[in-house]
This record gives C-alpha cells, sequence and structure tokens, in this order.
C-alpha cells in the first residue's frame, strides 16, 4: 500500500535516508535530522513531500519517496523532481518501487504536471535496468552541476548581500 507520510513517520524516513546513504557509499554525508526532515515536510510551508510504502501484510513502511515540485519554462507546468526513491532490501521485487513511482506519475497526472524527473547513480545497474524497463529515459545530453561548501560560500560572498535579500522575497 502507498500513502502519504505522517508526521509519525519522520523516524523511519530518517532512517531510510540513512539506509539509502549506506548504499549509496555517501553515509558521512547524510546529515539531515529528524527535526529538518518534520520542519521540510509538515512545517509552515512543506517544501517537500514524502509517500510511504508499507508491506501488505504487516502494514510497515518498507520503502519511500521523497518528492518536491519543479517548474518547467519551456511547457509552463510544474512537475515533479524526486529526490529519494528507496525500498528496503528484504522488500525489494515485492512491487514496492513501481508503485511508489506509480503514485508519484498519477501525481503529475492529476495536476497536469508535464514532468517526472531524478537522478541515478551511473553505477547504479539494478535501478537503471528498473527506470528502462518502466519507460523512462536518460537525459544524457543534460550533467548535474552542483555548488556545496567552500565553492558557495566563495560565490555567496560575491553577491550584493542587499539585493540578494530583496530578490528572496
Amino acid at each position: 500500500m502507498i500513502r502519504a507520510a505522517l508526521p509519525a513517520d519522520v523516524p523511519e524516513i530518517h532512517a531510510m535516508i540513512r539506509e539509502l546513504a549506506e548504499y549509496e557509499r555517501e553515509l558521512e554525508s547524510a546529515r539531515a535530522t529528524e527535526a529538518q526532515l518534520h520542519d521540510a515536510l509538515f512545517g509552515a510551508e512543506p517544501a517537500v513531500f514524502a509517500l510511504i510504502a508499507e508491506d501488505n501484510t504487516t502494514g510497515a513502511p518498507v520503502g519511500f519517496a521523497l518528492w518536491f515540485r519543479n517548474f518547467s519554462t519551456w511547457t509552463g507546468t510544474h512537475g515533479v523532481y524526486l529526490e529519494d526513491l528507496f525500498v528496503r532490501p528484504e522488500a525489494r521485487g515485492g512491487g514496492h518501487g513501481k508503485a511508489l513511482l506509480a503514485a508519484l506519475a498519477a501525481i503529475c497526472v492529476e495536476r497536469g504536471y508535464e514532468r517526472f524527473e531524478w537522478a541515478v547513480l551511473d553505477w547504479n545497474e539494478p535501478s537503471i535496468g528498473f527506470y528502462r524497463s518502466i519507460g523512462a529515459r536518460s537525459q544524457d545530453e543534460w550533467t548535474v552541476q552542483r555548488l556545496t561548501g567552500e565553492a558557495l560560500r566563495t560565490l555567496a560572498h560575491q553577491a550584493d548581500v542587499n539585493k540578494a535579500a530583496s530578490l528572496s522575497n
């Protein structure tokens, strides 16, 4: 069963994020706290959303999808960006991943969103094969760019602080 996440799910979501980070060989980078997740998902202005996959027999959470809206200036519509998709190893092959993706595709269709996008590590062949099986296609002509840490702070220091603050309002 797929359902919307509830505030009580935050500890399980946090645990699964850490399990995903370990699988992706980046556990030390997973620094989000339960409090941060709770605020992002259920604060006054939620910035992200989550779905939970439950075991059909026990009702225990076995997977999650965390997503947010993006926007295409070309189509003039919002879309969904899937930040994380994770199904616990013991539940893989049970259709939970596909059910989570189908639920997100349904959100797109119901809301008139024209794109559903995500990234996958290039070495994650099982996931890539799964995504191909449902009709997803890679966008090989695009590369992801990212600023973090010192590079982010260095560029930020080049901004006119007063002007940057007024732009965010």
